[in-house]
């Protein structure tokens, strides 16, 4: 091949390997792209869509589903460790940017939906779907879960879930919408696309048999276990697959992982395997690897793939920097006490942030909301309730502290390099 010829092929290999990164990143942002909605995009992962689910396999164990008009990414990940579950913990479902978090009702009610589509004709109304599911909230072991469509809290509860299914695309909406519904003076009508719906349950294993190898009311925490419980390993071979799997999912879906949360296995692992390991994730994705001695991270300079953003903009995310620096050097304190050292942020910075920080009280809001956040990307630990909770820095924390500035006397001649 002539040198011109190979230029060329450089050039093309350099542009699939870039579209791939796209669709990688994509696909991890949003486990669903659909040819309507996502267009280029969407044609985009078709072309490279057998390179992607290669890689999705061996990297994570996660299955691509394509067909000609939806793409879906099966995930499945259990969080293990404190951390980890603290930062489940904080990345609820929402309908949609800026929504309210789910509760656990809004969980029950998406569930619930899912199965009742299930049996539905391929088109459906909201209160059709919703007549349904007061019928299949009276099952045994749904005592707790009120839901009768008489309040607007319960309506909005299910429009809610209705937002994730239309984003998902397992519902599609035909005519109508649903805050006239919430408002209980209209409806919306729906076709229900059974290719998706049927790719909305992620697991390595059938609920149905989880269900009966597990006895009587087993705990939430055993059931999501046993769900994503990896198959047996009969060989060497096998063993490092599912570790190198298992590291990669949690590299990808943690913001943070540190060695002394991991099990015994998996911190071996990533130890002896960690520059390897991150090097074909960095490659896939166009993440940044940060390592360090307490742990990994894979860190995004694009915030393409997060939801909780840090530095943020605004009052909030200068509030949530500020304790930030703060803890990286205090290294501990309780919530009561941050909460006066959040008094005095918001009186030092009163010209900046939004008025409503000087009121009484506003201090509690802000500590809060900052420590929910700093947990939530794993960089604090809180233990215990109210003022008394001690948070606690962890080692990723340490990005955020400012050490003082070194300054120099200007008056005293230095030494010429030349001189030397």
């Amino acid at each position: 091949m002539t040198q011109r010829g190979t230029g060329v092929a450089d050039v093309l290999e350099a542009r699939d390997a870039e579209a791939r990164i796209r669709v990688v990143r994509a696909l991890l942002a949003r486990p669903v792209l659909s040819a309507q909605r996502d267009g280029e995009l969407f044609r985009l992962a078709r072309r490279h869509a057998d390179a992607v689910r290669a890689w999705f396999a061996a990297e994570t164990g996660w299955r691509l589903v394509v067909d000609g008009e939806t793409i879906r990414l099966l995930t499945s990940y259990a969080p293990v460790g404190p951390t980890a579950a603290a930062i489940a913990e904080r990345h609820p479902a929402r309908a949609k940017k800026g929504d309210p978090p789910f509760t656990r009702r809004r969980y029950v009610l998406l569930c619930l939906s899912l199965a009742v589509l299930e049996r539905s004709d391929l088109q459906t109304s909201l209160g059709k779907l919703a007549g349904d599911l007061v019928l299949a909230a009276r099952q045994p072991g749904l005592e707790s879960i009120e839901f009768t469509l008489g309040t607007r809290a319960e309506r909005s509860d299910l429009v809610a879930a209705i937002r994730v299914l239309l984003e998902y695309g397992v519902l599609v909406r035909v005519a109508g919408d649903e805050e006239s519904y919430v408002s209980a003076d209209g409806d919306a009508l729906y076709d229900v696309d059974r290719r998706m719906l049927s790719t909305m349950l992620s697991s390595r294993h059938s609920p149905g048999l989880i269900a009966s190898s597990l006895g009587d009311s087993p705990n939430i925490d055993r059931i999501e276990e046993a769900l994503h419980e990896p198959p047996p390993a009969y060989t060497d071979e096998e063993s490092n697959r599912l570790l190198r799997q298992a590291v990669s999912r949690r590299l990808l879906c943690d913001p943070v992982v540190y060695y002394d949360e991991l099990p015994d296995a998996e911190r071996a692992y990533l130890t002896g395997q960690r520059v390897p390991l991150t090097n074909r994730l960095v490659a896939a994705t166009g993440l940044v690897a940060e390592l360090r001695a307490e742990g990994v991270a894979l860190v995004d300079p694009d915030d393409q793939l997060t939801d909780l953003r840090m530095p943020e903009q605004g009052t909030d995310g200068h509030a949530t920097l500020l304790l930030a620096e703060h803890l990286a050097s205090a290294g501990s304190s309780t919530v009561g006490a941050l909460h006066r050292v959040m008094r005095g942020f918001a009186t030092d910075h009163s010209s900046y942030w939004r008025k409503s920080t000087r009121e009484p009280g506003a201090e509690v809001i802000l500590t809060d909301e900052a420590l929910d956040r700093l947990v939530g990307l794993g960089l604090v630990s809180v233990t215990g309730v109210g003022a008394g909770a001690v948070v606690q820095s962890l080692p990723a924390l340490r990005r955020f502290a400012v050490s003082a500035p070194t300054i120099r006397d200007s008056s005293k001649p230095t030494r010429d390099r030349k001189s030397r």
